[in-house]
């Protein structure tokens, strides 16, 4: 697989003032060795609004009633291998403390929106912890595996340490039964707010392999295997999560938790977890996020 290196960045940003498709940037890449994965995520990343706007390629940002790019258009193609969920089957999950619901499972790729995850006084102190510990989101630097603030990041957020205390400790026991992983493997937790306009544009939560910056993050724990985003707040319109490839929306509920997995046994990525977070509308949005990784983080 070729490296993305300064040239590959000169030539997106070329064919982006070009006003190329980013159908055809895409296939130009995965023609030249790339995985769809990393060619669809370098061509988002380098899309200018103009270049959203002209293609399409960011339609629910336009306004989170309009509706999501149809399932069966513009699909990435997709050579990953399903295997077995961890996640247990049935309509309702024992976690111990709880029963958790299950409102709605896609087999691929692997989706679950949960309810009665927390109950609405665990949200409430969740986010009355984290206020005043909150500062500027970042993501990884391709490049350097620095974590930048971005433009189309905007949110405020904070961490809590794996098992800090005895309130945080029973929400990762709770979360890691759920996601029937290790808990030894779980990131700690994360907490975003956003205001009105605050989003988070498509991306992948996994750190892709050919990527240099990378390198740091797998050397702890691996790589990513699935997320679950966890809703603190009912939000009055807007913050949808979104799949821009699936043309699925899943609406924050206080309470209420959205999974998805993108690593399977092999090590290979799904491309079709694509997502993002609606801008805000009305009100504020808050959201906890659990990330796990393939062994013992840290």
């Amino acid at each position: 697989m070729p490296y993305f290196d300064s040239s590959w960045q000169s030539w997106l940003a070329e064919n982006v003032k070009r006003r190329c498709s980013p159908e055809s940037m895409i296939k130009a890449m995965t023609d030249a060795g790339f995985d769809v994965a990393t060619a669809t995520m370098k061509v988002v990343e380098s899309l200018n609004p103009e270049a959203v706007q002209q293609h399409n390629v960011l339609a629910p940002f336009k306004s989170p009633a309009a509706p999501i790019v149809p399932a069966q258009q513009g699909r990435t193609a997709n050579h990953f291998q399903y295997d077995p969920a961890p996640v247990a089957a049935g309509h309702a999950i024992d976690v111990g403390d709880r029963i958790v619901t299950v409102a709605l499972r896609l087999e691929k790729p692997q989706i679950i929106v949960f309810n009665n995850v927390l109950s609405h006084e665990e949200c409430d102190e969740l986010i009355e912890r984290s206020r005043s510990k909150l500062k500027r989101s970042t993501t990884v630097n391709p490049i350097t595996g620095e974590h930048d603030v971005i433009e189309r990041r905007t949110s405020e957020g904070t961490f809590f340490e794996l098992c800090e205390n005895e309130f945080i400790t029973r929400i990762d026991e709770r979360v890691a039964r759920l996601m029937n992983w290790p808990i030894r493997n779980g990131e700690g937790l994360q907490i975003l707010h956003y205001g009105v306009g605050g989003e988070y544009r498509p991306h992948f939560d996994f750190f892709p392999p050919e990527d240099k910056g990378s390198l740091t993050h797998l050397a702890m724990g691996g790589q990513r295997v699935s997320t679950m985003v966890m809703y603190l707040n009912d939000v009055e319109a807007g913050g949808e999560t979104i799949f821009p490839e699936l043309g699925l929306a899943v609406s924050p509920q206080k309470g209420s938790a959205v999974y998805f997995r993108y690593t399977n046994a092999q090590g290979q990525v799904d491309p079709l977890t694509l997502h993002g977070g609606a801008p805000v509308v009305a009100g504020e949005k808050w959201i906890m996020t659990k990330w796990m990784r393939q062994s013992s983080y840290g």
